[in-house]
This record gives structure tokens, C-alpha cells and sequence, in this order.
């Protein structure tokens, strides 16, 4: 099902999209990480807020920031046209995650309701992004996930999902696609250490996984 929004200035659908990504990481959706998220500074998201409340996308109550059914509206359409695009960019033109991930960021804007259902169709319905991440709209089943940090030592797991967070990380994308901590990729925790650090094993390599990283990557038994 493709939703149709009225047009908006591309940094109305940034903001959108950071705000609903935020929260789909179960982050507090506040001024500083939707700084951090967009590089950008305090003051500057402090007035955009305000843009966004008046545009009625955004509502500020209690401190907490939150799309309003406009805005979810806005944020869902990009954040699938995003994942839609990092999909074809990998999956047809065969460029890295990094690349894909930044060249999506440019597609999402341009992206007409007609080139998104044909991509849909030509992808074959997909349902996640090339990390994982559910697109909006598809028919994808939340599964039954934990944490890589929670998995004991000598247990398998198989990589569900790198979430957006870690998208956002320099250099993370590249590490984990060249470790193939890739989604559908079978491995096993093979060590823990004090700091949060986990080793695994995949395709026979030994790798250790931070525990920013081991705290935001979601596996399945």
C-alpha cells in the first residue's frame, strides 16, 4: 500500500524521519538526539520543532517530542522510500552499505509514488532494508529477537536486524558488512569480555563486536 502526502520541504521529512527512527530504537525522543542524528546544532533543531509544531507534524507535550498523524504519515512514506532505495542500491547495483545508505538518503526526497511501486514490484515485495530494519507498509512479521550482548557464550544465533542507530555510526556499516554480521548470516558468541566486548565466529572468521554494537544488534536463536 503506498501513501501519498502533501509535499514538504526536504528537511521537514529529515526531521520526521530521524523522530521516527528515534523511536523505533525505543530511544527518548528529545532535542539533543535529533541533534546528534542530523549533525546538526541544538538551536538549530529547537526552531525547526517549533517549524514542525506549527506545521502540525510534531507535538512537544511534557517535553517529549512525537509525530502527530500528519507527521507519521510524512515519516513513514520516507523512511520506506529510503529503505526501498537502500534495497535497489544493493541489491540490483550491488554498492556497499555505506554507499547505499548514502545515496538513499539523497533518493527518499525524489522518489515518486509510480517509480516506488515499481521498484516494490521489481524487488520482489521486500520487507526489510539490506540491515534488517522493517519497510513501512510491506507485510514483514515482527520476530522474536534479542539483543547480540544477551546471547551466552557457546550459543548460535542468526543476525536479524542492525538497527538505524548503528547506521548512523562511522565506520560501523562497513566493519559489520565486511565481518558478515549480515541479516540471515548464522554465527555463535565464542567469548564475552568485562568491557561488553563479544567475540563470534561467523563463516568461520573470529570477530569482536563492541558492546555499543553487541547492545544494538538484533538475532534471532
Amino acid at each position: 500500500m503506498v501513501y501519498e502526502a502533501p509535499e514538504y520541504h526536504p528537511a521537514f521529512e529529515e526531521y520526521c524521519e530521524a523522530i521516527f527512527e528515534l523511536a523505533e530504537d525505543d530511544l527518548d525522543v528529545i532535542q539533543a538526539r535529533i541533534a546528534e542524528r542530523l549533525d546538526v546544532s541544538r538551536p538549530a533543531v529547537s526552531e525547526m520543532i517549533r517549524r514542525l509544531e506549527s506545521e502540525g507534524l510534531v507535538s512537544t507535550g511534557e517535553g517529549a517530542i512525537s509525530l502527530t498523524t500528519d507527521g507519521m504519515e510524512l515519516a513513514t512514506q520516507v523512511v520506506r522510500r529510503h529503505r526501498i532505495a537502500e534495497r535497489f542500491l544493493t541489491d540490483v547495483l550491488d554498492l556497499n552499505w555505506t554507499d547505499a545508505h548514502h545515496e538513499a538518503g539523497k533518493w527518499e526526497h525524489v522518489i515518486s509514488p509510480v517509480v516506488e511501486e515499481a521498484l516494490i514490484r521489481l524487488l520482489g515485495q521486500p520487507t526489510t532494508c539490506p540491515h534488517g530494519n522493517p519497510i513501512p507498509g510491506s507485510d514483514y512479521t515482527v520476530p522474536d529477537t534479542r539483543h547480540l550482548a544477551e546471547v551466552p557464550v557457546g550459543t548460535g544465533f542468526t543476525v536479524n536486524r542492525i538497527t538505524e542507530e548503528l547506521e548512523f555510526t562511522p565506520g560501523l556499516l562497513e566493519f559489520l558488512e565486511k565481518s558478515a554480521l549480515l541479516p540471515g548470516n548464522r554465527g555463535v558468541v565464542t567469548a564475552a569480555s568485562p568491557d561488553g566486548t563479544v567475540t563470534v565466529e561467523v563463516e568461520g572468521t573470529h570477530v569482536g563486536v563492541g558492546s555499543f554494537a553487541a547492545e544494538r544488534i538484533l538475532v534471532t536463536d
